[in-house]
């Protein structure tokens, strides 16, 4: 039976290679350690492509190739270790680098690839739990193993799937500079999974689909969820309140949950699989940061298309989404490098970027800022944020807007998003 499998997979593997590849943006980081002795863990979320980077990334050399996401071994109640190797070899020969995909499924898999790495295999595993590396990798293969988050598609990698060329001057192009502004509504409404912009499926099916398998077998199962509706309610609220402040205690309230620790345990296996994320208020004091209210944020904006209940699109709030997964990609790391904040007056300035003790810069999303009061509300929060957290990196996100607006010693920057989206970082 596993013989049958190993080979099953080898061909399912030779299929995957020979497909047109998206170049992804973490393409150059994980060349850059394939050769390391570390381990190379790639996370994210399932069908963010995960499985395509990796074989892509072994493309030029041989090697072992096993998914462990697979019904028939769910059927038969797992599988040996050494029999699993043995059959490998055979399939491929004296071949020492492996990919492993959803590693996570293996029961012990820590051991397992621990024993394998002393052994001298250079080993690529991928996961669809963020706990993957906060947890178990933390314990088990400490300093050994280098992270690599793999996300669906980021705005270029979405114009290269659309085989679209972003390298001109789109302000002097304006039949491209529509193009493009048309392309962006596409990625705002129905955000970056793969196989939604590579094969133009029908996004909200697909991806309500998706959504409730991720839920499932990243939640449910992997958790052993009792009450499986309590948690599917708390995800279905999130997406519906997305960019939005709660707090633990209303989501309890709301949901009828049994209490704040299950509420917070909930959220957090949302959280673990790459579904839901949090964003804490950035303040200097510890317990201010942790008792003030979270905004949520989803992984993609197609799932707000695909689960939310709206009347209309909320284009602010998902521009929002869209700035802060962003960031994610970029690899700035939320909460603690990047923070909402309210000012003394409470005024709200949506994302707090830090590096190190240094706040880098502030942002606001804002669709349309050409309504005076909108472009003052936008412009006094920054001026006030700034001057309370001393930095004069002040910039407005808005759909397709480019001016400077001089307020109080401060120059603030409005800028169009697709021109942030597509700058070099």
């Amino acid at each position: 039976m596993l013989n049958n499998i190993v080979l099953k997979q080898k061909q399912e593997k030779e299929r995957l290679l020979s497909l047109p590849y998206v170049t992804r943006t973490q393409d150059h980081f994980g060349k850059k350690w394939l050769d390391s002795n570390l381990i190379k863990v790639v996370l994210g979320p399932r069908r963010a492509g995960k499985s395509v980077y990796s074989l892509m990334l072994l493309k030029d050399r041989p090697f072992m190739y096993f998914n462990f996401d697979d019904e028939v071994l769910a059927s038969v109640g797992g599988i040996a270790t050494d029999e699993l190797m043995k059959e490998l070899h055979a399939a491929y020969g004296n071949v020492k680098n492996i990919l492993f995909d959803e590693i996570q499924n293996l029961p012990a898999w820590e051991l397992f690839v621990n024993r394998l790495h002393r052994e001298g295999y250079n080993l690529i595993l991928t996961g669809s739990n963020a706990r993957l590396l906060s947890k178990e990798l933390a314990t088990a293969l400490t300093g050994r193993h280098i992270p690599i988050e793999i996300l669906p598609f980021d705005f270029k990698e979405f114009l290269r799937a659309k085989k679209f060329d972003a390298d001109s001057e789109y302000s002097s192009l304006p039949q491209k500079r529509g193009e493009l502004l048309q392309l962006m509504e596409k990625f705002l409404l129905y955000g970056g999974f793969p196989e939604v912009v590579v094969s133009n499926l029908d996004a909200s099916d697909y991806l309500e689909v998706l959504f409730d398998s991720l839920l499932f077998k990243d939640v449910v199962k992997r958790h052993r969820v009792k009450f499986s509706a309590q948690i599917g309610n708390l995800g279905s609220y999130l997406i519906n309140n997305f960019a939005n402040l709660y707090t633990l205690r209303k989501l309890q309230d709301i949901l009828n949950l049994k209490s704040v620790a299950t509420t917070e345990k909930y959220t957090k296996y949302l959280e673990d699989a790459y579904l839901i994320f949090s964003l804490l208020r950035y303040s200097p004091k510890s317990i201010q940061r942790i008792k003030s209210p979270k905004k949520a944020y989803v992984v993609d904006n197609g799932f707000v298309s695909a689960k939310a209940i709206q009347h209309s699109p909320n284009r602010g709030k998902l521009m929002e989404n869209m700035v802060f997964i962003e960031l994610l990609k970029r690899g700035v790391k939320p909460n603690r490098e990047l923070f909402y904040y309210k000012t003394r007056n409470d005024r709200e300035v949506d994302f707090v970027v830090k590096e190190g003790i240094t706040v880098m810069e502030l942002i606001q999303v804002c669709y349309e800022a050409k309504n005076p009061d909108v472009e003052a509300r936008e412009v006094k929060a920054l001026v006030e944020a700034g001057s309370e957290l001393k930095t004069k990196n002040l910039t407005v996100l808005t759909w397709d807007e480019k001016r400077e607006v001089a307020k109080d010693g401060s120059v603030i920057q409005f800028r169009p998003l697709w021109e942030w989206l597509l700058e070099k970082e």
